[in-house]
């Protein structure tokens, strides 16, 4: 197990969410995330038709949609920086609202910083999740850093905190939970989903 910075809160140090997490969730405006391996289990499935061209394929929770969906209803803007380009993402994306859309930016600080700008917000309005190293230099700047279960060791490291659940199995899902609860946004939200 990695023992998180000092300055990080761990979940496991008490039952209930830690008061440093839900303080820098309370502040959050912009929820942003990696694709593969968070929204997605990690693995990239390239399917070659007779032609000689590849279609990617990718599989999405529903939990994480409908988390999404949710998010936005309840004003938390939200949006992926991916390194990978995939119409499947732009579609999804699409489905679930997603307002910022940014796709083939191995280097994503650019994009981070650009979405910044666009969305009018400064870095602690913003939470980030990610799984793999690419994704650290987004990590130390934002006001929530936020890891799935299954991230590389320097990723669960930078986090402060870390979901249960693993990528592509909902955990995008749990974090929005998280974020909304702390904002004491959720049960309005949760009512208006049932609708």
């Amino acid at each position: 197990m990695i023992v998180p910075k000092a300055k990080r809160s761990s979940r496991a140090a008490n039952k209930g969410l830690p008061a440093a997490v839900a303080a820098r969730a309370r502040k959050i405006r912009v929820l942003l995330m990696d694709v593969d391996g968070v929204l997605t289990d990690g693995h990239v499935n390239l399917l070659p038709l007779s032609d000689g061209t590849v279609v990617e394929m990718k599989s999405f929770h529903s939990q994480d949609g409908a988390g999404l969906k949710i998010a936005r209803d309840a004003g938390l803007r939200t949006g992926v920086i991916s390194g990978r380009e995939s119409a499947a993402v732009t579609r999804r994306a699409r489905e679930v609202g997603m307002e910022f859309v940014m796709q083939g930016r191995a280097e994503k600080l650019g994009a981070y910083e650009e979405i910044l700008r666009a969305a009018a917000v400064r870095e602690e309005e913003v939470a980030y999740v990610g799984d793999d190293l690419p994704d650290l230099p987004v990590l130390d700047r934002v006001g929530l850093a936020l890891a799935v279960a299954n991230a590389v060791p320097e990723v669960l490291a930078a986090a402060h905190y870390t979901a249960r659940r693993t990528g592509g199995e909902a955990a995008v899902r749990e974090l929005i939970e998280m974020i909304l609860k702390a904002q004491g946004k959720w049960r309005a939200a949760a009512r208006h989903a049932l609708a």
